[in-house]
């Protein structure tokens, strides 16, 4: 009997246990293609999402087989994202697809995607990421996938956790990614990402390491495959990601000074932390139902705010009283007041994200300032919010109003040269 790879045995075992629920009969949209179950590998080239993809490939014909029942295939694809941010980022793209190509997965699409380099919370890697999910959402509803497939491992659960405490991101970043939510699955969430580079080996498929998850003395410029690993061009001066360094200096220190078993404890941290996280979610969730009013209908009991004696254009910055403009929401501070702060906390948090707060963006500093309009409120003026939202409190309630949208500039109207001093 030939020798199972154990690292490729995990990996198969992974993905089989991802795709058991998932049924035939998944519409496509794409030209050509016929009914059936469809599961789509994000890969990008690299050991975890080529692993992945190898994995995917071997389970999807045998889902739901058993010695009592034939079973049913789920149609197994791919999207390759090239969000062109480094040279050669195409060919890197095109390589990543013909290895799809090569394991047997059909449809194999390469999407190229354009990053927006404004300055952001999240930065370079936030917006590159934004993208790469705008990109992978487009495909799956494309190509009518019933579930995308992440190439995340245990390793990358473990930096995330690390990341949130550094940033001090609270409990829901602490919980780092879920095995599953919405379209995506992360079937290796179980596995290290030693296993992915060995399954790898196990296929026979080269896999690339991008220089940028490299520390800078380890980067170096490699077109040929060494070790199953190649990098497609030279980054060694190009910025090292907090990711990277987490990986490359933080985790091997942790481990060396606490022993082995410091990524599998982090991830465990994660799941317990994410199932608190989601029971206090729910609770705050109801307690902003219960705090929302009408913008145009006043709560039982209360003066119509364009007649409440209190209101002073002093005691709200000078903006006076918001009167229910489009998207606003409305609050009464008191209920949120007499709520424990872990709740209140998540439900303001929320009602900025309702008014279109971005949540890279919304930091803890935010969370503070309408935390204050409720519980320490003095006649502070307003808080200004990502995105140029607004919050005030006004006769016992809490305003927040979305950005005003700013007029577009007429095409035959340009901006008026400034002098040095401006």
């Amino acid at each position: 009997m030939a020798r199972v790879d154990p690292a490729l045995a995990a990996a198969r075992a992974a993905v089989r246990a991802e795709l058991a629920d998932l049924a035939r009969g998944a519409p496509s949209r794409l030209e050509g293609l016929t009914a059936g179950g469809l599961v789509l590998v994000a890969c990008s080239g690299g050991a975890d999402s080529l692993a992945l993809a190898a994995a995917t490939a071997l389970e999807a014909p045998r889902v739901g087989r058993s010695v009592r029942s034939p079973g049913f295939a789920v149609r197994a694809g791919a999207v390759v994202v090239d969000h062109g941010m480094q040279a050669g980022s195409a060919d890197v793209a095109a390589t990543a697809a013909a290895r799809c190509r090569d394991l047997g997965l059909d449809p194999v699409l390469v999407l190229r995607v354009r990053v927006d380099d404004a300055p952001g919370a999240g930065g370079p890697e936030g917006a590159a990421r934004d993208a790469r999910y705008t990109a992978l959402e487009g495909a799956a509803a494309q190509a009518g996938a019933a579930a995308v497939l992440l190439g995340h491992t245990l390793d990358d659960q473990a930096e995330s956790v690390l990341l949130g405490l550094a940033r001090g991101s609270g409990a829901r970043s602490l919980a780092g990614m879920p095995r599953r939510r919405g379209l995506y699955r992360r079937p290796f969430l179980g596995l290290r990402r030693a296993q992915t580079e060995a399954a790898c080996a196990a296929v026979g498929v080269d896999f690339w390491t991008d220089p940028t998850n490299l520390l800078p003395d380890e980067r170096r410029t490699s077109s040929p495959s060494d070790e199953g690993k190649a990098t497609m061009y030279d980054a060694r001066d190009a910025p090292v990601p907090a990711r990277t360094r987490v990986r490359g200096a933080v985790v091997p220190v942790l481990e060396d000074a606490l022993g082995p078993g410091v990524v599998e404890a982090l991830a465990r941290t994660a799941d317990q932390l994410r199932d608190d996280a989601d029971a206090l979610d729910a609770l705050a969730a109801d307690l902003l139902a219960a705090a929302k009013i009408p913008p145009a209908e006043p709560g039982p009991g209360v003066e119509p705010v364009e007649t409440c004696p209190s209101v002073s254009t002093g005691s709200t910055g000078g903006e006076g009283v918001p009167t229910g403009s489009t998207g606003e929401v409305v609050l009464d501070a008191e209920p949120l007041a007499a709520a424990p702060a872990a709740l209140r906390r998540r439900a303001l948090r929320a009602a900025a994200l309702a008014v279109g707060c971005s949540p890279g963006a919304t930091t803890t500093r935010h969370v503070d300032a309408l935390d204050a309009l409720v519980v320490s409120w003095h006649g502070q003026g307003s808080v200004h919010l990502p995105g140029d939202a607004r919050a005030l409190r006004a006769c016992g309630r809490l305003y927040l109003r979305p950005p005003v949208p700013r007029p577009a500039r007429p095409a035959n109207l340009q901006p008026q040269p400034r002098s040095l001093e401006e």
